[in-house]
């Protein structure tokens, strides 16, 4: 394990043993969006509409980087089977102690994302919040395409790297020991979301937040509700792919690549795997 996953596991570890010993029954204010100020859920409220539309009772779901499951409440209401993942076995008993604290179960199970420990094709749906950029991308991304069965779907939400008003802040968050160097060498982008997209027959990417850093003052402005309605007004009208906070990815129908031998010393020719 790499020094700054070995930081995070640590972090995110000592932070749900807090939370673990206080009996907390759910997160404060909530799950998913419902938990986050009203001008910043409008990629989390997408997020959770493309898994109530896409997401079957007769699935099998993986969620990636579940954490202490703020975002897997919305997976469990489908009443498909899911197993959510975290590298932190703390943070995995908590979010079982959260759902079970409204009335929901899921399966756990502690998994590094680069090397996942679930058999090819087991899954009809990965899922993930936020966590693309706490493993390598040409390893997770393989592992996501692994697992995942012929036909199924990726959905994920998370954060841009092209903005330098929210690079600058990732900075900021580093320097104060409150993130690693890796995860703000590996925040996506959109070559990135190209690169996983193009395994799957229908892609759709939506885009949210260009305004999202002046979000805080404008609210106090003209309240919470109204900065929302601003934001989500300007995310409509304004092309924000390059100014954009988050991101919602939809790959549906992954096309399996085979493996094949192509040009010399046994290379891979394009398109194979």
């Amino acid at each position: 394990m790499d020094s700054d996953k070995r930081v995070e596991l640590e972090r995110y570890d000592r932070r749900a043993q807090a939370q673990l010993a206080t009996g907390e029954p759910a997160p404060a204010g909530g799950f998913g969006a419902a938990a986050m100020r009203a001008y910043l859920r409008a990629p989390y409220l997408h997020y959770e509409a493309c898994i109530a539309k896409l997401v079957l009772p007769q699935h099998q779901v993986l969620e990636l980087g579940a954490g202490a499951g703020l975002h897997t409440l919305g997976l469990a209401k489908t009443g498909a089977q899911v197993t959510a993942t975290d590298i932190s076995p703390h943070a995995l008993a908590l979010l079982q102690q959260r759902l079970h604290g409204v009335g929901m179960h899921v399966g756990t199970q502690v998994a590094d994302m680069e090397a996942l420990p679930f058999g090819d094709d087991s899954f009809d749906v990965v899922a993930c919040a936020g966590c693309l950029s706490y493993g390598d991308p040409a390893l997770v991304d393989a592992e996501i395409r692994r697992v995942l069965r012929p036909g199924g779907a990726f959905i994920c939400v998370d954060s841009l790297n092209h903005n330098p008003i929210y690079r600058l802040n990732r900075l900021i968050h580093c320097y104060r020991g409150e993130r690693t160097q890796s995860t703000l060498a590996r925040m996506p982008d959109g070559g990135r979301i190209q690169r996983i997209l193009r395994h799957f027959s229908t892609a759709e990417t939506r885009y949210f937040g260009a305004l999202t850093f002046a979000m805080p003052v404008l609210a106090r402005i003209v309240r919470d509700q109204r900065a929302q309605s601003f934001s989500d007004w300007f995310d409509r009208v304004a092309k924000v792919e390059r100014s954009a906070f988050k991101f919602v990815l939809v790959g549906k129908n992954l096309v399996k690549a085979q493996w094949c031998a192509g040009g010399r010393n046994g290379t891979i020719a394009p398109g194979c795997w």
